[in-house]
């Protein structure tokens, strides 16, 4: 059975004044302090109410996510918002009880009997700040989490998907008690606000420029942070690669969300001999997976116009600097919708932007190489890469990639399905982020592991007592042989 916790009356939702979001944290450090420790029921019912949650409005979040994005391909917001929010539910609810569990660890021989053991215990209160791109699975994920390690949770998604934020703190009023789980919508200088409140720990996912001044703001208060950020996620193909699969899962990558996606592939490094084969394959691909990208309803608006003229300002920059720009489908009407076409981008250089900035759309830019070491190279030359991806047969040549870089994470002959596995840690490394979630990372993540040595009655630490003489010595001897 679904139970809400009874709470005081709830701050109301169109407050979102300093004050007013200091009050709402404060009420629930106040009600995390009354029950510092859920038990496994407690914990399961919270997970219980999002799962129901999830469902219960899964229509109009497919609804919502449409009217925010222009055009949202219905089958990307059911798979991408429900059916991976409801699946990373299931999984931690079936490995919950064991993640709770006191762990004994080995004591030193010196202190035998005694015994060492860590204790997972929650932090307090958990504040989430949510992108546009996944508004609700990138708010309820990091949650999961946070609830299942025994935490309160505040979060705060994007303005620029307003239609999905104001469902989303209608049903956690709905299914949540204000002190358990609630939801703060507004603008940016709300949430500017939001990330300076002392919260016990802080989740934000977003772009890097954002997530320097989010860990500033963090900083003033000593608030750890989970950065999960971005970057240009390289995807390298080698010569004995199974090219139409390649193509195949560069063509979703990019198209899927319209390249909206942290871990999207951001620009493709292929064999020179294999330059022409590949845009053929590409071509064959989007023809088949996307036909007239313009009007197709698998296909993803650009989240804004403001984000749309961007991305044609990379085009336009990129071309006036001698790319050859290579479309994979008609151009995209302006009706509206805001989709764009595909396009392939050759002979790129970089001093253009698209080759400097996360680009965050349909665009691919096609690097050629003749040896993998220069490839390397210019991987490890940038910053480091949220996702890398690298298609190919040979187990040497991919030991050499995955030994050879430093990337957030890495998915073999595909592209971004690392995100997927509940078992996997996400989370970037260096200007792609810090800290990672997902399954027990998650609740590892939003948990403080409490290390606790238990004093045996039969304990030797006494004869280290003063005052000091030949017993001290005796015994310091003897623990320098064997500690």
């Amino acid at each position: 059975m679904l139970t809400r916790t009874q709470t005081p009356t709830q701050i109301p939702a169109d407050d979102t004044s300093a004050a007013a979001l200091r009050a709402l944290l404060d009420a629930q450090r106040a009600a995390f302090s009354r029950d510092m420790h859920p038990p496994l029921a407690a914990r399961l019912n919270r997970l219980d109410r999002l799962a129901a949650m999830t469902e219960d409005i899964a229509p109009r979040l497919v609804d919502a996510l449409m009217a925010d994005f222009g055009h949202r391909s219905p089958h990307v917001s059911r798979l991408a918002e429900v059916m991976m929010v409801l699946s990373a539910i299931r999984h931690t609810r079936r490995k919950l009880r064991k993640w709770m569990r006191t762990r004994r660890v080995p004591t030193s021989l010196a202190y035998l009997p005694g015994r060492c053991e860590l204790r997972p215990q929650p932090l307090g209160v958990v504040g989430v700040v949510a992108p546009w791109n996944y508004p609700y699975q990138l708010a309820i994920g990091p949650a999961i989490g946070a609830l299942a390690a025994g935490n309160r949770v505040m979060i705060k998604p994007s303005e620029l998907t307003p239609r999905v934020g104001a469902l989303l703190q209608q049903a956690v009023a709905d299914y949540f008690a204000p002190d358990e789980l609630n939801v703060v919508t507004g603008d940016a200088d709300v949430g500017k606000t939001f990330v300076s409140l002392p919260f016990d720990h802080l989740l934000f996912t977003g772009s890097t420029a954002i997530g320097r001044h989010v860990a500033l703001a963090a900083a003033a208060n000593l608030t750890p942070v989970t950065l999960e950020l971005g970057g240009k996620s390289p995807a390298i193909l080698s010569a004995d690669c199974d090219l139409p699969r390649a193509a195949a899962s560069l063509v979703l990558g990019k198209m899927f969300n319209a390249g909206q996606t942290c871990i999207a592939p951001d620009y493709a490094v292929v064999p020179r001999a294999m330059l022409d084969d590949f845009v053929a394959a590409m071509r064959g691909c989007a023809a088949r997976m996307y036909p007239d990208p313009g009007s197709n309803p698998d296909t993803t608006g650009i989240v804004s116009e403001r984000h749309l003229a961007r991305l044609h300002e990379l085009v336009d920059d990129a071309r006036r600097l001698g790319a050859r720009i290579v479309p994979l489908g008609a151009e995209a009407p302006r009706d509206g919708t805001r989709r764009m076409a595909p396009l392939l981008l050759l002979d790129v250089r970089d001093d253009m932007r698209v080759m400097q900035e996360e680009i965050f759309g349909p665009l691919l830019p096609v690097l050629v190489y003749d040896h993998l070491d220069g490839v390397l190279d210019r991987v490890n030359a940038g910053d480091r890469p949220l996702a890398l991806y690298w298609w190919g047969k040979d187990p040497a040549v991919r030991e050499r990639i995955l030994r050879g870089t430093i990337s957030g994470g890495v998915t073999i002959n595909d592209c971004m399905w690392h995100f997927g596995q509940e078992d996997l840690p996400f989370g970037g490394v260096g200007a792609s982020g810090m800290g990672a979630y997902h399954g027990e990372t998650g609740f590892s993540t939003f948990s403080q592991e409490k290390p606790v040595f238990l004093q045996s009655r039969w304990s030797g630490v006494p004869l280290l007592y003063p005052p000091y003489g030949r017993t001290f010595e005796r015994v310091a001897r003897l623990l320098k042989r064997i500690a």
